[in-house]
Parts: C-alpha cells; structure tokens; sequence
C-alpha cells in the first residue's frame, strides 16, 4: 500500500510545472572579439577611449584610440561598436546568500542555514541552485560575480564559494571554492548598562551564553588543532572526522575566517582571537570597524563593510555614520571592500550593489576608490585579484559595457562578458516591463477609439 502511494505522489509530482530562469548559459565564441572606441575604465589605472581586444576567455590587448586598425580593415574578428558607452570590469558582490535562497516566505527555497553549532565541514557552492530567477537580475546591473556564504544559526557556519552569475550546474559556476571559512561572533554584553534589576538579569543571562559560545569557539580549535596533530603522527590514521578535517586550511592560513561581527568590542575580541590563534581573519560587516582602524592595521585585518546603505546602530550616533565608514578606513590605510547586507531577505536587491558604493561616494570617498570597492579591492580580498576586479591584459574577459558611471541610477548594462561568453541580460523584470508596456499601449488605443 505505502508504495502505492509513493508512486501516486510521485505521478501528481511530475505534472507541476518546476520555473527555472529563461537565460541559457552561453557559449565561447569561436573567433576575438573587439570592443572598439569605447571609453575603458580598466579601475586599476586612469580610462582612456580606446579598443579592447579579448580572446578567447582573457582579455589579449588594450589600444589607445587610433594605434588599432580601423574596422574595415579587422579581419576574423568579431567588432563590437561601443562609440559613446564605458567598459568597466564586471562587479564583485562579496557578501551575498544569491542561490541559496529565492523567496524567504517559502521554507523550500532556503538552503543557506545547517543545523548545529559547529559546521566548518559545510560548502556552500553545493547548495547553490543555477535556475535562480535572481542571477539575471543581479548581473544585468553589472554584478558578475558573488560570494556565496553559508549562514547559521550557530558560530561556524562553514566555507564560502565565488560563484559567476552564469552556468548551467554549480560545477560550472564556482569561479573559486572554500574563498574562506565563516563565523558569527558572540557579543558578551556589559550588565551594568541594565537601568533596573530586571534588565541586569536579563543582561546576565545574555552574558552568560555569550561566553559559553566563545568557550564553544576556543575548543573547536583546540579540538582541530589536536585532530590533525595526531594525524600528522599517524596515531588514528583510521579516524577522519570531516569537521575537523575541513579546518586544516584555516590552521595553517591557507584559507582566512570571515568574522561576521559590527561591535566595537566584537571587533576587538576577534582580532586577539585571531592573533592568539596564528590566523587569517576578514571582518565581514564591521559597522564599528572605523572605531579600530589602528588595531586592524597593526594586524593587516581587512574589512567587507556590509552594508553602507544602513541606520547608525547607536541612537547618540550620527544618521551618516555607516556612510562615512569606508572614508574613515581609505583614509586611515586599512583594505576594505564594499557589499551589499548579506542577509536572507536581501538577495533579491543584490543588484543594488553599485548603490552601496554610489552612497559612500557621496559622503566623502573618491569617486575612483568607490569604483574599486566593488571591483578590484573585492577581488584583493577574496584572493582573486589575478584573475577578476580590472581590465589588464591576461586577466578574464569579464566585463560591463555601460551607457555611463555604472554607479549612477541612470546608467544602464548595455552588454555584459564573463570569460569572454557574453552574458543575457534579459531578466523576469525586464520582462514584465515590456509586458505591461504592451498593455499601455493598448489601453492608449482603446481609449483613443
């Protein structure tokens, strides 16, 4: 009888219709292709109006406008003619949960959070689904390339991967995998800030299972750090334990942890953390980070700041605090990049990346350091930077091709490239954009007769 059933479940299974994005992966074209006489903003130097040649999947050379031949004259060549537009390398989101999840309110589509405490062993790239509808939506803004980061509702949450925003299998879209190994930061509150005794104890309590999670923390390491010692001396070469075996790189600072954390005094706890460990940390968040700039100095400790576009955490604070944080750390010599907030509820607006960075340029970061922050300084960070963040010759073809700065509302993605395939960027909103246009258009009509 239950086998019945289970054949009757899965026949009505088979008949509901499962939506995936309209975009089909695209191709390698079989010939170079030129984008010429466009203005190219290779990020890592100063624009000039010129043409860029890529081949294959890389970018071949970079002309000043008129040493290249004309078009007439190109043979086996693919032209592309961006006369008036600006070429830009495509934009790096690295703080992100874009294909773990699709609609918050449908428990099925989130796949970003595992059980437990403790889950260094858990990859996020495995998860990812490559039909997400909100891919085409993040890159036809410019946005090629995000960081896919494991949440939880514990301390480790596991590793990281750099997906492109293109592929028909998650093996086809990690661009990078196990980028670094990230963790939620308990904050040990102060009970003397309670006004009454309730509050103190309320406080207390807090207090408590903070430290009992730091606790948690510190034997997770001690525990990895005993694991592979005594697989190093063979004692119980029979014994894998994927946990502890996943940190390996961690511990030897291969791989850097991703501190998830905003306080002042979080910051602080996981910076001596991380030097009383001998390892690699990235501040992810880092609303506080400006208030400790000699100390992430001191410890070359970079920062995400995730996100700008955000309320001061502190009612005594200034409304443009979270703006003004990436000046105060350009100007004070620490290495940051900008995302957007990362959390569950802001993977459909990941798109609004180049926003982030467009507000902290309006309070007061150069215009060019705000370019940088989501592209090169990005790519520095999670380790790419050979290969992704500027257009310089050997690196990857991945590229926007704008009507203007592609931080302004008014700029729009004409065409877009990752290793050299060019990209759709065609979207479930662009669709339904010129649906209703037609609808307009009709009731024009209508009403005209």
């Amino acid at each position: 009888m239950s086998a019945r059933i289970y054949i009757f479940l899965l026949s009505i299974i088979s008949f509901i219709p499962l939506e995936a994005n309209e975009n089909v992966p695209s191709i390698l074209p079989n010939r170079p292709i030129l984008f010429k006489g466009g203005t190219i903003h290779p990020v890592s130097s100063e624009a000039f109006k010129g043409d860029l040649l890529i081949e294959g999947s890389v970018i071949k050379n970079l002309f000043k406008v008129p040493k290249f031949l004309p078009k007439d004259k190109v043979e086996g060549v693919q032209v592309v003619e961006c006369k008036g537009l600006h070429l830009y390398p495509g934009m790096i989101s690295a703080n992100s949960v874009l294909g773990l999840t699709e609609i918050r309110a449908v428990r099925a589509t989130r796949d970003m959070i595992e059980t437990g405490d403790i889950n260094p062993n858990v990859r996020a790239e495995v998860a990812v689904n490559p039909d997400s509808e909100l891919f085409p939506v993040t890159r036809s803004n410019g946005v090629l390339h995000a960081l896919s980061v494991p949440q939880g509702n514990g301390l480790i949450s596991g590793k990281s991967a750099l997906m492109s925003l293109d592929g028909w299998t998650w093996e086809e879209m990690v661009f990078k995998s196990a980028v670094g190994m990230h963790m939620k930061w308990p904050l040990v509150p102060n009970p003397e800030r309670g006004t009454n005794k309730k509050q103190k104890e309320e406080i207390q309590k807090r207090q408590k299972s903070a430290i009992s999670k730091l606790k948690k923390i510190k034997e997770s390491f001690l525990r990895a750090k005993a694991y592979h010692k005594a697989k190093k001396d063979k004692i119980r070469p029979d014994k894998i334990d994927l946990r502890w075996d996943s940190m390996g790189p961690v511990l030897k600072g291969d791989v850097p942890i991703y501190v998830h954390v905003n306080k002042l005094s979080g910051i602080r706890s996981a910076v001596n953390f991380a030097v009383e460990q001998n390892i690699r940390i990235v501040i992810v968040g880092g609303a506080d980070a400006w208030r400790t700039i000699p100390l992430l100095k001191k410890h070359s400790v970079p920062v995400i700041i995730s996100p700008v576009n955000a309320l001061p955490s502190r009612r005594w604070e200034e409304y443009d605090t979270p703006m003004v944080n990436p000046l105060k750390l350009y100007e004070g010599g620490v290495q940051f990049c900008i995302a957007g907030p990362g959390g569950s509820m802001d993977a459909p607006h990941e798109r609004n990346l180049p926003y982030e960075a467009a507000r902290a340029a309006a309070y007061g970061l150069p215009k060019d350091e705000a370019l940088r922050s989501v592209t090169l300084y990005p790519a520095k960070i999670l380790g790419v930077a050979d290969r992704l963040g500027s257009l310089e010759i050997g690196k990857d073809a991945t590229l926007i091709v704008c009507t203007n700065d592609p931080l302004e509302v008014t700029s729009n993605v004409k065409m877009a490239y990752i290793k050299g395939k060019p990209i759709g960027l065609s979207n479930k909103q662009t669709r339904l954009y010129e649906k209703y246009k037609v609808k307009y258009r009709q009731l024009r009509e209508k009403n005209k007769g």
